[in-house]
């Protein structure tokens, strides 16, 4: 077994915990304790995340398997084990178990231990699957394991902004195991505590992503559902070019302008039902675009074990383009970025100090009035 060098305690601080009420199940908070008093470290890595690298760890008194994610220790490996604890109590969504603070190699870690995910991602297993072809009804139920996951993200005012195949893994390679949502190194929350202390700010001086970043930040996690949807139908995605290679250059473009379809014969014997629902999910413009209680009011999700059991050529097609499928992931990957929006970092010029030229005149033409009332609109910032 592999042994972390110089794995320490360190004393935790009231300013270096977690946030209130972020800290997941009874406002738990990380252990100082060294991580090997309770768990053997393996050198095998299961994956790399967002921030850090995954190995595989046992219990030392259970001997149960588990996943180590290694985080730097700062503000943002803090937001994603907040979030993502904060998140643990879904059936679709991979559980932390348990979260420690340790020097590791002489910087400050987070080391957060986490459900074990032996059964692979989830198009790999579609593509490897032996026991005949893949059916619009598998397609209903698995959409409906990934949105039961959103939705309780989207309800805690958590949007994960990373939503892409490879963070859609299963618990076990047996038939009955559970999809389940992982990597939190993007989710956000999406609203602000503190709304009376934000500023104001006039209609013609504010982006409109900025009036609702609640609604845009979500937004992002549906367009990712119908990306995955589309795939699941089809085994290609709906942004792809018609020589089988994905375009870097034109992504964004055609994803602007919706430019997809739903050629035959893959989708040929795909129902109606489906691919209006993908439409709606994938609408360019993001306060036209369902939200995710609309998504699962929808039949085809919400009786998804009435949806007929059509023989889809996804399988087939995954195997086919398996040599293409790593830039399918780096394109969706790509995309997400291209959508991401952090309303943290943006700056809005304040209304009383800007120095622009139409407002000046404005400015002026009111000195020359007789004051009264101040009638200038304005609309509070809430993200």
């Amino acid at each position: 077994m592999y042994k972390m060098p110089e794995i320490k305690p360190i004393p935790m601080q009231p300013q270096q915990q977690l946030p209130q009420g972020g800290g997941g199940p009874n406002g738990r908070q990380p252990k100082a304790t060294p991580i090997t008093d309770d768990y053997e470290i393996s050198n095998t890595v299961l994956g790399l995340g967002i921030n850090g690298k995954v190995v595989q760890c046992t219990a030392k008194k259970t001997s149960n398997k588990y996943a180590l994610k290694v985080l730097h220790d700062n503000a943002k490996a803090r937001r994603e084990v907040e979030l993502h604890w904060r998140a643990s109590g879904c059936r679709n969504i991979v559980n932390i178990i348990d979260v420690y603070e340790n020097s590791y190699s002489g910087n400050r870690c987070l080391l957060v231990v986490m459900e074990c995910m032996e059964g692979g991602e989830l198009f790999q297993r579609i593509q490897e699957r032996q026991d005949g072809p893949f059916t619009e009804r598998e397609a209903a139920q698995i959409m409906h394991e990934i949105c039961v996951a959103v939705k309780y993200l989207h309800d805690s005012n958590i949007a994960h902004r990373d939503l892409k195949p490879e963070n859609l893994l299963y618990t076990s390679p047996h038939p009955n195991a559970i999809l389940k949502l992982t990597d939190f190194g993007f989710s956000k929350e999406t609203f602000v505590k503190d709304t009376l202390q934000t500023p104001c700010y006039t209609p013609y001086y504010v982006a409109p992503e900025v009036l609702g970043p609640e609604k845009y930040d979500k937004s992002c996690d549906i367009w990712s559902l119908g990306v995955i949807m589309y795939i699941l139908l089809c085994g290609f995605p709906p942004f792809y070019s018609n020589h089988g290679l994905a375009i870097s250059p034109g992504m964004k473009t055609r994803i602007r302008t919706g430019q997809y379809d739903f050629p035959n014969p893959e989708w040929q014997n795909v129902s109606q039902a489906a691919k209006d629902l993908i439409k709606g999910m994938l609408s360019v413009e993001p306060e036209k675009r369902l939200t995710i209680d609309q998504v699962m009011r929808n039949p085809w999700v919400r009786l998804y074990t009435e949806v007929p059991q059509t023989p889809l050529h996804t399988g087939r097609v995954l195997k086919e383009g398996e040599e293409t499928w790593p830039e399918v992931q780096e394109e969706m990957t790509r995309s997400l970025a291209n959508m991401r929006v952090d309303y943290d970092q943006m700056h809005i010029k304040n209304l009383d100090s800007s120095n622009n030229a139409l407002l000046n005149k404005r400015r002026k033409r009111g000195e020359d009035k007789v004051k009264t009332k101040p009638s200038t609109v304005t609309i509070q910032r809430n993200c």
